[in-house]
């Protein structure tokens, strides 16, 4: 056995010695669906009285479910639609998360999947799209049921694939005989829906629930039931539970954020050895996932942004403070011509500095320069390590 093997070994055998904080640490991920969902009762009742004819057969009304990440839309959809299935046999819900790659990222995909859902199988790519539709039709219309649709981040749907497939779902119902489709769409973006047919958009918003984000109040009840499932009795100290809800209220009332900081004190405390749980490891957790959280942000960005800001770290790298759209735009010119990127407009550099500055990676304050016009006044708020990380990104694709 190597010595590498032999490290590896002990690694594992002292983690199952060790005592854990955690009991049932599931019950902290966003996934995770609770026998009772706080906070959330007028919104969940509307969702069940729009699913409740089905019961009956009828067509479920079409929806929309908006609100910002954390909100519960995700969790009380599922919520209803789990309760709905189990009292009726004649209703099937079918969930898709339209952010995961390689399942609806072209319209062929997601049919694929649908039909994957419905216990069937077609190739992977190959088929023509309309024989892949056909098949799904046949499926579903094969005996008199109601089939319910759940398209979670349904914007990230049409960014890839357009709007032809919902235009063409909405209409699928003229031709069936036997079943019945209704869509549920949920989306942190409450206006994605101006950049749709007007048709598919006037079938589809039949019904639209908001979400309100949550005040610190609810997250710490959220976080107080959570906490009882997931942790063994008297690891948590005083406090812990009312610094993750009021981090995670700044936050737009994001009770996702409010778990995830909740676990990852949780799981930093264990790898520390410790058995208690101190506000000191909420600030670690918080540091831990906003870098976790940058990253993920840079290295999902299209080439362009990533130009954009490998010239905004130069500049900070040199000294620079404040830092403007036109320096910006300077440094941004010399690497697109010792990377072949094709250079945007410097307008349209300063809309790119604006979504990074959304994204929450850069400060870009608007400034007027008087007769001169308008620019942005930039700065760089992420720790060196951070910023060390999003370099090795940017150097691996040949931008800094």
């Amino acid at each position: 056995m190597s010595q590498s093997q032999l490290n590896l070994n002990q690694v594992f055998k002292q983690y199952l010695q060790k005592k854990s904080v955690f009991k049932n640490k599931e019950s902290l991920t966003d996934h995770y669906v609770p026998d009772q969902i706080l906070h959330r009762e007028g919104e969940i009742t509307q969702i069940a009285e729009t699913m409740a004819p089905s019961l009956r057969g009828h067509k479920v009304s079409n929806m929309f479910l908006y609100g910002t990440v954390g909100t519960g839309k995700s969790v009380s959809m599922k919520h209803v639609a789990s309760e709905l299935e189990r009292v009726s046999e004649n209703v099937k819900i079918l969930y898709v998360n339209c952010k995961m790659k390689r399942v609806s990222d072209t319209e062929y995909r997601l049919l694929a999947e649908l039909i994957r859902k419905m216990g069937q199988m077609v190739p992977p790519t190959g088929l023509p799209t309309d024989h892949v539709y056909r098949i799904f039709f046949e499926i579903i219309d094969s005996e008199k049921q109601n089939i319910i649709l759940v398209l979670d981040e349904i914007d990230a749907l049409i960014q890839k694939t357009g709007d032809e497939i919902l235009y063409n779902l909405t209409r699928i119902n003229q031709d069936m005989k036997n079943a019945k489709l209704s869509i549920v769409g949920i989306s942190n973006n409450a206006s994605f829906t101006n950049d749709i047919d007007p048709r598919v958009k006037s079938s589809l918003s039949e019904e639209e629930i908001i979400f309100k984000p949550y005040d610190a109040t609810q997250l710490k009840d959220i976080l107080t039931k959570r906490s009882i499932e997931a942790f063994n009795t008297g690891v948590l100290e005083n406090g812990v539970i009312a610094k993750c809800a009021a981090l995670a209220a700044q936050e737009h009332g994001d009770a996702r954020r409010a778990l995830d900081l909740l676990r990852m004190a949780g799981e930093i405390a264990e790898r520390s050895g410790e058995l208690k749980i101190t506000t000191n490891y909420v600030d670690k957790a918080e540091e831990k996932l906003d870098m976790d959280r940058i990253e993920e942000i840079i290295k999902s960005q299209p080439r362009q942004s990533q130009a954009v800001m490998s010239s905004i770290i130069k500049l900070h790298e040199e000294g620079q403070r404040d830092i403007q759209t036109g320096d910006v735009f300077t440094y941004y010119e010399k690497i697109c011509k010792s990377s072949g990127l094709k250079p945007l407009t410097q307008r349209r550099i300063s809309d790119l500095v604006g979504e990074l500055d959304m994204l929450g990676v850069i400060n870009a304050k608007v400034i007027s320069k008087g007769r001169y016009g308008r620019t942005r006044e930039i700065n760089v708020p992420i720790s060196k390590p951070m910023l060390e990380k999003i370099k090795k990104i940017l150097q691996e694709r040949y931008l800094l």
